[in-house]
């Protein structure tokens, strides 16, 4: 403990001293956020002084080992380090789904080679992911996938079609999945690394319901992929999928909001005047969300220990799903009429309702929540099927 709270002395006093003003105010809009990748620039001075800081100290991925670019921490050390972040509301320096999801499959199920290479650009953010998994005709079921992968000798031939694959548009390398045996349904599925600019690689954004573009659809037209970036054994990449799947879900429900410094009701009551009603409605938010911010610290404490049950990434994906989807409800109604502005600068480009608009995707993202409340009611409590 003593060692915790010398660590903990000295990431405070390093966070004063490197994390900018500016990147301890809220997000407010698409450019707030860093990527990374190839094509990347940075937004301000201050996003590039605190992403260049953190990626020289190892804190893009605290908890990796320092040679595939990662502080090192313990579990222990980032926990401290998060929580210190979190006390001076410090952005993240960089996102990416190389950090939240392939980056734990690749420590678990790639080569040393891979590691290497993919993890420290990752850490480095020179390399920007999106995910090859759903498909028009194949989202939750993800086994009855047709994109094919035909074996060439030193290399795969790939061709089908995913959809709903974010960024895909603004993508370095995909991460992605592919049937490379026809006869196996379970076990005839390969975890591809392909880079975007392969020829014959293609994508069209969709444009959803909020007036953004996130997801396109991403088409494969004979796309040649090396076998070497193959992640796991040949046929046996729905092992790596379910691995993955379970850090992309736990980060799906961090959205929920459990974790911020500040409560719903106090940052909305500033905006203005609550009804009763309204007020009881956002604390009790509040209790939810800290109530979730608990049960999430139990699972990884107990997924630390051994002790963790595979099922417990779909209650954390459903549980903080309803939580988001919550939140921007009591955002919207806390704004009134004014919440439903679509364009004015004094609404943000509409950033209430397009924000509380993109919620709705929370619930097929990533597993659906009627397949997460499935397996919940199969797997932890054990009920009969129907």
């Amino acid at each position: 403990m003593a060692d915790l709270e010398t660590f903990r002395n000295e990431t405070r006093s390093w966070l004063e001293a490197n994390c900018p003003e500016e990147m301890r105010q809220p997000v407010h809009d698409e450019d707030d956020v860093y990527w990374g990748g190839r094509n990347a620039s940075f937004k301000s001075e201050a996003q590039k002084q605190w992403f260049e800081a953190c990626v020289e100290k190892g804190y893009t991925v605290p908890a990796w080992p320092k040679e595939y670019g990662g502080g090192g921490l313990t579990a222990a050390e980032a926990k401290v380090l998060r929580e210190e972040m979190g006390r001076i509301n410090a952005r993240p320096p960089l996102s990416s789904f190389g950090i939240w999801m392939l980056g734990p499959a690749l420590l678990k199920f790639g080569t040393e080679e891979q590691k290497k290479h993919y993890l420290t650009e990752i850490a480095r953010g020179e390399i920007r992911w999106c995910q090859g998994y759903s498909e028009p005709g194949s989202g939750s079921d993800l086994v009855s996938m047709q994109t094919f992968g035909e074996d060439a000798g030193d290399h795969w031939v790939v061709n089908g079609q995913k959809v709903w694959t974010s960024y895909a548009d603004k993508a370095d390398w995909i991460f992605c999945l592919v049937r490379t045996d026809k006869e196996n349904k379970y076990q005839g599925i390969s975890f591809l690394l392909f880079d975007m600019e392969s020829e014959g690689v293609s994508t069209k954004p969709i444009k959803l319901i909020s007036g953004n573009s996130p997801f396109c659809e991403t088409f494969m037209d004979d796309v040649k992929v090396p076998k070497e970036q193959i992640v796991g054994e040949v046929n046996r990449g729905w092992d790596v999928a379910k691995y993955l799947l379970g850090h992309e879900r736990e980060m799906i429900s961090a959205t929920g909001g459990g974790d911020r410094a500040t409560s719903l009701g106090s940052a909305m009551s500033r905006q203005g005047e609550l009804d009763a009603v309204l007020r009881a409605e956002m604390a009790m938010f509040d209790v939810d969300a800290l109530a979730f911010t608990a049960m999430s610290e139990k699972f990884m404490d107990e997924l630390k220990a051994g002790k963790g049950h595979p099922a417990q990434p779909n209650t954390l994906k459903y549980a903080g799903t309803e939580l988001n989807k919550k939140r921007h409800e009591l955002i919207m109604a806390a704004g009134g009429s004014r919440s439903l502005e679509w364009d004015s600068e004094e609404s943000d480009g509409g950033k209430p309702a397009r924000s509380w608009l993109r919620t709705k995707a929370n619930s097929i993202e990533g597993g659906t929540s009627e397949i997460m409340l499935n397996v919940v009611a199969k797997r932890i409590l054990e009920l009969p099927g129907a």
